[in-house]
């Protein structure tokens, strides 16, 4: 557990898809549709994402009636949160791909 965040695979999920693209704002639905994760999943995520410090999130500059749609909330990996990200994934898929005396007992 890093700053209060448990990896679950929702969380890595949400991390994988940041990282393909660190420096790229994406708003929401844009990650419920790569993720497949529903809204009420992901938007505590990135809450929590974003009170760790690990993302930023901004609101989109545009008038709702010009564009037809509402604001969109942005949200972009920080500096610090692309490095945790990446250290947390790699620990968590040396965990999975059963590397001996990480995370699993040796078998006889």
């Amino acid at each position: 557990m890093v700053d209060g965040l448990r990896m679950t695979p929702a969380l890595a999920a949400v991390l994988t898809a940041l990282l393909t693209e660190p420096d790229t704002p994406r708003y929401g639905m844009e990650l419920i549709t790569e993720t497949g994760l529903p809204s009420g999943t992901l938007y505590p995520i990135l809450r929590r994402l974003t009170l760790a410090g690990w993302v930023a999130a901004s609101w989109e500059d545009v008038d709702p009636r010009d564009a037809g749609r509402p604001a969109r909330r942005y949200y972009t990996l920080t500096p610090d949160g692309a490095e945790h990200a990446r250290t947390e994934l790699h620990a968590l898929y040396r965990q999975i791909s059963g590397v001996p005396g990480v995370g699993r007992p040796k078998t006889a």
